[in-house]
């Protein structure tokens, strides 16, 4: 064992430019960072800068650097899909080549809506494909007056049940999401998530979503995850970490409410005697800046999240490795409002190290590899250790 301790950081959706492939899926030209940073006016990295952000891509804003403090590179995603699950399960060793059920354009089939229906006892409105605050503010005094669940889709592969919180109590609203799940393990309808999208208010003061929100994933293949969890090591998830992976060779967990709160949280752990994997998503660079096409609200995410990460790493020990990657592409100035096929940055940080340029990685699977590798562990089918050839 190199390193007691890994703290593994996704900054979810943060892509770094269009892929070979990004034309079978729609996506000529996405690039999150460089494309929001050329639409604001430039953004303020100045750690990722001298990590060497700015050598992977032109972000206007940040400069490249001769000598990066962090190991830097960018991954390619090698399964077919460009969404949260394939890329969080790739990263922890798995191939997905079938992608996952969408129902964007159509909604989802009459068949599977009456089964909700039957199960769950209420009836069920929506069904398309939508922004979750938009259809809430539509649909909320609908819900209020009847009960109804309000039902909707994304470009993701995800069902999700938006219950406004005195009308569909949140017990019974997790309980209607479990059984939506089952019912969707039916290969006709097997999408990546089922989400619990809680909310409060009224018509007259407007309706804000609660944190609340719980995912019911699929459960994954067996990862890098299961591994460190058999050899009795930790593997503390913060944020939806738990959720993706169907909490599957978890043994800890801390919610979040926020980008911050999650950093806030990762930087407390570091004050916390465990040897293993801390494993973070900071979702709100997706789910509030990247669907919604926010140049300057995901501008403002990140220049947040560096100065956040500048404190993490004063904390940080000579035992321990830090490792920051992103999971797919959401370019704010794309067309829609879907995810965008992209390679995505790779930063492996210790003050151990000087830093250096690695070459790029065919797989996400890479960092499952290199986390295995450094607690002497059997790691992935796909992926390579980088331990070896760090500085």
């Amino acid at each position: 064992m190199k390193f007691k301790r890994v703290f593994l950081i996704v900054i979810d959706s943060v892509g770094v430019g269009e892929m070979p492939d990004a034309e079978k899926f729609g996506d000529l030209g996405a690039n999150t960072i460089g494309n929001l940073a050329k639409a604001t006016g430039g953004v303020y990295l100045p750690t990722l800068e001298s990590f060497g952000y700015g050598n992977l891509t032109r972000i206007e804003g940040v400069a490249p650097v001769e000598h990066p403090k962090a190991n830097v590179t960018k991954m390619a995603e090698l399964s077919n899909g460009k969404d949260t699950l394939t890329g969080h399960w790739e990263i922890m060793g798995v191939r997905t080549r079938k992608p996952f059920k969408t129902f964007t354009e159509t909604g989802f089939p009459e068949a599977l809506l009456k089964q909700i229906e039957e199960v769950t006892g209420r009836k069920i409105v929506g069904n398309k494909s939508a922004s979750g605050t938009e259809i809430i503010k539509e649909l909320g005094p609908h819900q209020i007056e009847t009960g109804d669940l309000i039902v909707y889709t994304s470009a993701d592969s995800v069902l999700q049940i938006a219950a406004h919180e005195e009308i569909i109590p949140l017990e019974e609203l997790y309980d209607i999401c479990k059984k939506v799940r089952e019912i969707t393990l039916d290969e006709k309808y097997k999408v990546g998530r089922i989400i619990a999208r809680p909310y409060v208010g009224n018509p007259k003061g407007g309706f804000t979503r609660t944190p609340n929100r719980h995912d019911y994933a699929l459960n994954p293949p067996r990862t890098v995850l299961n591994v460190l969890e058999e050899q009795k090591l930790d593997v503390i998830s913060v944020g939806k970490i738990k959720d993706i992976f169907n909490g599957s060779g978890i043994t800890d967990h801390y919610a979040i409410k926020s980008n911050h709160h999650g950093m806030e949280i990762t930087t407390k752990l570091t004050e916390k005697d465990f040897t293993g994997l801390c494993f973070t998503n900071l979702v709100d660079f997706d789910a509030k800046y990247g669907h919604r096409r926010n140049p300057e609200g995901y501008k403002e995410a990140m220049e947040e999240f560096d100065r956040d990460l500048a404190n993490l790493l004063g904390k940080l020990g000579n035992d321990d490795l830090l490792i920051v990657t992103a999971d797919h592409g959401n370019d704010p100035t794309h067309h829609g409002t879907d995810h965008t096929r992209e390679y995505v940055p790779l930063f492996i940080y210790s003050h151990e190290y000087h830093g250096k340029f690695l070459p790029i990685s065919d797989t996400f699977a890479d960092i499952g590899a290199t986390i295995a590798d450094n607690y002497n562990l059997m790691g992935t089918i796909y992926g390579k250790s980088l331990l070896k050839i760090l500085e």
